[in-house]
């Protein structure tokens, strides 16, 4: 009996990776999962990255349809897919930055110049476009945690109750807004 189990173990073994490495041959590896689909939008209570003193929540776009896009002006993605979110804010859609700072982390005692911050989004909107209705900066990272960001650029359609309708890694560009965002919004 204990040599049939001895012979068994390997052959259930390879059985079980040759499963697991089929699953991921037939997946597709620009899709992750969020987590965050068909839930509430985590709460949230943001300063404006260009007024810090203007505090942004839930609340302020309670009852709106909306995308929340996370940028940063570090990454190149990002910048290519600003002219296509103007040319959506142009259409009517409303679109929310979400800056994502790289190169700071509070947990290291990491100083923060937020003028020198400002300036670089200044310089790269006017280059590439504005798209945004306003923009949010999230420091301490919670907020963008709580979405399950994964890096940028990701793209968030929220309804008007708040719900999250569709997660998006990568740059939004016209064939992503065909196959995504266009049929939940009616287009």
């Amino acid at each position: 009996m204990n040599k049939k189990w001895l012979v068994l173990t390997p052959l259930a073994v390879f059985i079980l990776l040759c499963a697991f490495l089929l699953k991921g041959l037939f997946s597709d590896p620009r899709e992750l999962q969020s987590g965050r689909v068909n839930q509430a939008l985590p709460a949230f209570d943001l300063p404006d990255l260009m007024a810090p003193q203007k505090r942004w929540t839930n609340a302020d776009m309670a009852g709106q349809t909306y995308l929340i896009n996370v940028w940063g002006t570090w990454c190149p993605t990002c910048l290519a897919e600003l002219g296509y979110l103007t040319e959506l804010r142009e259409r009517g859609v409303t679109i929310v930055g979400l800056y994502y700072e790289q190169g700071y982390d509070p947990d290291f005692g990491d100083r923060f110049d937020l003028t020198a911050l400002q300036q670089e989004v200044r310089d790269m909107l006017a280059r590439a476009g504005d798209p945004y209705q306003f923009n949010m900066l999230d420091l301490d990272r919670q907020f963008i945690l709580d979405l399950g960001v994964s890096g940028a650029p990701e793209t968030f359609l929220v309804n008007g109750e708040g719900k999250v309708l569709v997660h998006h890694t990568g740059d939004v560009n016209e064939r992503v807004w065909r196959a995504k965002f266009a049929p939940l919004l009616g287009e």
